[in-house]
C-alpha cells in the first residue's frame, strides 16, 4: 500500500490532542507495576502473540513491567517511559526509556527485529503515523506488528480521538495508522472478546511489513 500524502488529513481538529498535554515524564515519573486488563484478556495475549509474532527478536513498544508473552523470545527489548518498571520485566534483554510523543523516532538500526507488539498503550500516541513508519523501518521484511487494546485508558492522556469513538471505531483507527504509514501490507483485524462478554474486551489489529520496505 502507498500511504497517503498527509496521514493526518481527514480526523477532526483535536484528535491527536490530550486532555492533559503536560510533559508525559511527569506523568510516568511514578512507577505504576500494576496490570490495565483483566485475567482473562492477559491469558489471551501470549496465545495471539504467539500465533501473530513467533518468538524470535521482538520489540515490546511502549512496554512496562510485564510483556505479556507466553515464553521469552529469543531477544526482548522492551521500550517505555518508566526506567524501574521496564527493570522489573523478567523477559527483558534490553530496556530503553524512550518518549515516542516527544520523539517519535526508534533508537534502532534498520531490520532490528523480527515481529513487534504493543498492549494497551497505541490510544496514546500523538504522532502515529511517524511511529507506524519507523516500526515498518525497524522489523525485518515480513515482521508482524500486533496492537492489541481493551476499553480501559488514562482518559487524560489518550488522544481525545480515542475517547469519543467506541471500541469497534478503534479497529478501524488503528487499522488506518497502518495505511497511512509506509512499509505496511493490508492490517487485519480480531474481537478476542466482543464487548458485552463477561470480563474485559479485548481487540487486535496487526499488520506485516512489505518487502522491500
Amino acid at each position: 500500500m502507498s500511504p497517503v500524502e498527509d496521514p493526518y488529513s481527514g480526523f477532526s481538529p483535536g484528535f491527536f490532542a490530550r486532555a492533559d498535554e503536560s510533559d508525559d515524564s511527569v506523568f510516568y515519573d511514578v512507577p505504576r507495576l500494576v496490570t490495565h486488563i483483566d485475567d482473562r484478556a492477559i491469558a489471551a495475549l501470549g496465545p495471539l502473540y504467539a500465533e501473530l509474532i513467533g518468538s524470535g527478536r521482538i520489540l515490546d513498544l511502549m512496554s512496562s513491567w510485564i510483556s505479556h508473552l507466553s515464553t521469552p523470545p529469543t531477544h526482548l527489548t522492551v521500550l517505555g517511559m518508566n526506567d524501574h518498571e521496564l527493570g522489573q520485566n523478567p523477559m527483558a534483554d534490553e530496556q530503553v526509556v524512550h518518549d515516542l510523543n516527544l520523539d517519535p523516532s526508534l533508537p534502532f538500526a534498520d531490520g532490528s527485529f523480527d515481529g513487534a507488539i504493543c498492549t494497551v498503550s497505541v490510544d496514546y500516541l500523538t504522532k502515529p503515523f511517524e511511529v507506524f513508519t519507523e516500526m515498518a523501518r525497524v522489523l525485518t521484511p515480513g515482521g508482524t506488528f500486533v496492537c492489541t487494546f481493551s476499553n480501559r485508558c488514562f482518559p487524560t492522556k489518550a488522544i481525545r480521538g480515542w475517547g469519543a469513538t467506541d471500541d469497534l471505531t478503534h479497529l478501524t483507527i488503528v487499522s488506518e495508522y497502518f495505511r497511512r504509514s509506509t512499509g505496511w501490507g493490508e492490517p487485519q483485524v480480531r474481537t478476542v472478546f466482543p464487548p458485552g462478554s463477561q470480563g474485559d474486551p479485548l481487540y487486535a489489529v496487526w499488520a506485516a511489513t512489505t518487502v522491500g520496505s
